[in-house]
């Protein structure tokens, strides 16, 4: 999830900006609280103002889509507070 996020936010700010950061970490940080659900919504709109090209915007959606199709699993506040690691890869225990 984190890696459309930051493909998203390199539509809007330059790889190494510290803007592209701050927009990055903001909603991430609302996915992990229970607010997920405003991120998306949120998303499609800044790229329609800038008047992008469905090519440029191309990350911005997938982006959205994926939050929206996986939002009954993105349920971190939970997770987190039952003790579950949250991570974007395989966890393996030992």
């Amino acid at each position: 999830m984190i890696e459309y996020l930051w493909k998203a936010a390199f539509v809007f700010y330059s790889q190494t900006s510290t803007q592209a950061e701050a927009w990055e970490s903001k909603r991430l940080q609302l996915i992990l609280e229970p607010k997920s659900s405003s991120v998306a919504p949120g998303m499609r709109p800044s790229a329609t103002l800038p008047k992008l090209t469905p090519q440029e915007r191309k990350p911005v959606d997938t982006c959205a889509r994926y939050l929206l199709n996986n939002a009954k699993y993105l349920k971190y506040d939970d997770y987190l507070k039952a003790g579950f690691p949250i991570a974007t890869g395989v966890i393996v225990a030992t």
